[in-house]
């Protein structure tokens, strides 16, 4: 498989899982394909602009004769976002069509796009038609749908539209839930065996100091013997007395009037609950909290949230990290598409 705007590496990580081996990951942030390297060492990163066609043309040579099954990736969403400023032309809402232009090249079995919710409805959904119109035109069946993480196992709330394109000898239907809410994972159920970094901020590799407390955190540990990336932040006396103040699961509006006037708008002061998934991780890491102790999630709690295994090791620096997780794809919702996709392959 490819990967294009593979960023760290989130949605080919869980394809791999279901048993596709990536060979090219595409993308043009340096810091992320340094993580994407260091977590796919047979994948070849490449930081190519994929606006232009010369870059295509790099991905065909760089593969080879390697016969690809499938081409998956998540063209920026800033355009299309509703935590962004929504352009209906800027250049980051065309990026799509990369990935048909290299499929025309290399006649992939699937292609799967991947964006946010609001690329199925804004601007009268010009953006929308316009990827089924390039599926059909290339002679794949279009499918599409939008996934709720929770539902596969996920521990967060994120919701990510699908649209999978598949060659007509194949009859595709999306994964069916694993999961509902009787049984969401929850953010207790996903990083109570962490460190509180209440004594110590911790380090960027450490062991663990607490047994597993539930199948959540054991699936997280699978063939992880040391804790990357778990480093609390030091915030100052007069945060940390807002944050004490906030109940678990509340936010701003359950402050005092007068405290944290500084963070009004709708996600500020945030303290996740122990009983429920976290909310949607952003690129960002200063308006949510944890449920139990007084300060930001650390990168690794943001990874346990994201589905990311503990093996996996975010590089660069700690603003980095967060921000390359935020951008992440759940490897979860990789891993249930992918093992549909190669059940298909074996049939």
């Amino acid at each position: 498989m490819i990967d294009l705007f593979s960023g760290c590496g989130g949605l080919s990580y869980g394809f791999e899982q279901s048993g596709f081996e990536c060979v090219v990951g595409v993308d043009h942030d340096a810091p992320s394909l340094q993580t994407f390297g260091h977590n796919h060492p047979h994948a070849i990163p490449m930081q190519l602009d994929l606006s232009k066609d010369e870059s295509i043309s790099k991905i065909v040579t760089a593969i080879g004769n390697t016969k690809i099954d499938l081409i998956a990736g998540g063209p920026p969403c800033q355009g299309f976002s509703l935590t962004g400023t929504r352009k209906e032309h800027d250049i980051r809402n065309n990026l799509f069509y990369s990935m048909f232009k290299l499929a025309e090249k290399v006649d992939p079995e699937f292609i799967v796009l991947e964006n946010v919710p609001g690329i199925a409805n804004l601007y009268g959904g010009r953006p929308r038609a316009a990827i089924l119109s390039e599926f059909e035109r290339l002679g794949y069946i279009a499918h599409e749908k939008l996934f709720y993480a929770p539902d596969y196992g996920v521990p967060q709330i994120r919701k990510r539209m699908f649209f999978v394109g598949c060659k007509p000898k194949y009859n595709f239907k999306f994964p069916v839930p694993t999961h509902s809410p009787s049984n969401y994972v929850t953010c207790e159920d996903a990083v109570s065996d962490l460190p509180s970094c209440n004594n110590s901020l911790g380090s960027e590799i450490a062991l663990y100091d607490n047994k597993v407390k539930s199948s959540y955190q054991e699936l997280m540990r699978k063939n992880s013997h040391e804790l990357f990336n778990h480093v609390g932040t030091k915030h100052t006396d007069h945060v940390i007395s807002v944050i004490k103040q906030v109940p678990e699961g509340g936010n701003h509006k359950n402050l005092p009037p007068g405290v944290g006037d500084s963070r009004k708008f709708n996600e500020a002061w945030t303290r996740y609950h122990s009983k429920k998934p976290s909310k949607t991780i952003d690129t960002g890491h200063r308006n949510h909290f944890h449920y139990k102790w007084h300060r930001v999630p650390t990168v690794r709690e943001n990874a346990r949230f994201q589905s990311f295994p503990d093996r996996f090791q975010l590089l660069g620096p700690k603003t980095q990290q967060y921000k390359q997780i935020g951008n992440a794809v759940p490897p979860l919702l990789g891993l249930a598409l992918g093992k549909t996709l190669q059940n298909l392959l074996k049939d």
